[in-house]
């Protein structure tokens, strides 16, 4: 026992050595793996993007690439940019463009073209018109009678006709839209003369500043200002003028003087007949393209003879 006890204590102390060298290929394996992954899903995404015929071109060029690259053609290899061209032709190698602006500006010649070929026809058509209804009047011993009520102008918007009352000869009986019977003449022969026009017309009735003698009643200069130009229509259309070719029929009462500065001259009651060009057409009708007449504004009313006479 005492010997057990007297035995010595050994201690190992184990001495630190660097780690041995190893491999680090295993790195670089990885590395090359991913970015394989990484362009394999790349070019899933790329083929999958692509369009039909666009797979076609990369598929005929690497079934014949020497052919192209020796012989030119259409394929992958003979596009003078990387960059494809747009459009819907993929045959073209440059691509389509956009038009340019120096189409726009073409685009806006021709159409001012147009217009001013329009406007030289209605120009000819409102001449030819103008020198029609002169000739009628010059041969027709009654309307030549009746001359200096019938004034012809070329303005703006196209031939206008004017008839106009004369102090001892009105064209309607007093604040009435009964006709009388020389204005009715007057009316058939403008409405023949009228029959093939081309173009539209508009039709509006007008009559001084006196005020209405009963227009606590409703009825005023408005009224029977528009119950004139639907009067007047009435015979326009009965003597061959096409009522398709009416743009509008208005009243306008003394809102409109022909002596502004007579308010209440007799030659401010009177009717305008405008033969409109295309373009006052456009202008007053407020529209591109009219295809079908629109309803007239003036209301149709028979003379009412219950209301008091006024000299209108």
């Amino acid at each position: 026992m005492a010997e057990k006890k007297l035995q010595p204590i050994i201690i190992k102390r184990a001495k630190k050595r660097p780690h041995a060298p190893h491999g680090g290929a295993w790195k670089i394996a990885y590395a090359d793996f991913v970015t394989a992954m990484m362009a394999f899903f790349l070019l899933m995404w790329l083929l999958g993007s692509t369009a039909k015929g666009e797979l076609q071109g990369i598929a005929s060029y690497f079934a014949s690439p020497l052919k192209v690259a020796m012989q030119g053609g259409d394929g992958a290899g003979n596009s003078s940019s990387v960059i494809p061209g747009g459009g819907n032709d993929l045959s073209k190698v440059h691509g389509q463009v956009r038009r340019s602006d120096s189409e726009s500006k073409s685009n806006i010649r021709s159409i001012d073209t147009v217009r001013a070929e329009r406007a030289r026809q209605d120009a000819q058509r409102i001449k030819a018109l103008q020198a029609k209804v002169d000739a009628l009047i010059s041969e027709n011993p009654r309307l030549n009678e009746y001359r200096s009520q019938i004034r012809i102008d070329v303005t703006p918007d196209g031939l206008q006709i004017q008839i106009v009352d004369d102090q001892n000869r009105p064209m309607f009986d007093s604040g009435s839209a009964l006709v009388k019977p020389y204005m009715r003449d007057i009316l058939r022969e403008i409405g023949a003369a009228l029959g093939g026009v081309e173009n539209r017309i508009s039709l509006a009735g007008h009559t001084d500043a006196a005020p209405y003698g009963n227009g606590d009643r409703g009825y005023s200069n408005w009224e029977l200002s528009a119950d004139r130009a639907n009067a007047s229509r009435r015979e326009l259309v009965a003597a061959g003028m096409p009522d398709a070719r009416l743009g509008r029929v208005v009243g306008l009462a003394a809102s409109d003087l022909l002596e502004p500065d007579n308010p209440r001259a007799p030659a401010n009651r009177r009717i305008t007949i405008t033969v409109l060009t295309h373009e006052a057409e456009e202008r007053l009708l407020d529209r591109k393209h009219v295809q079908a007449p629109p309803a007239t504004t003036a209301p149709e009313k028979q003379d009412n003879p219950s209301l008091p006479p006024k000299n209108q």
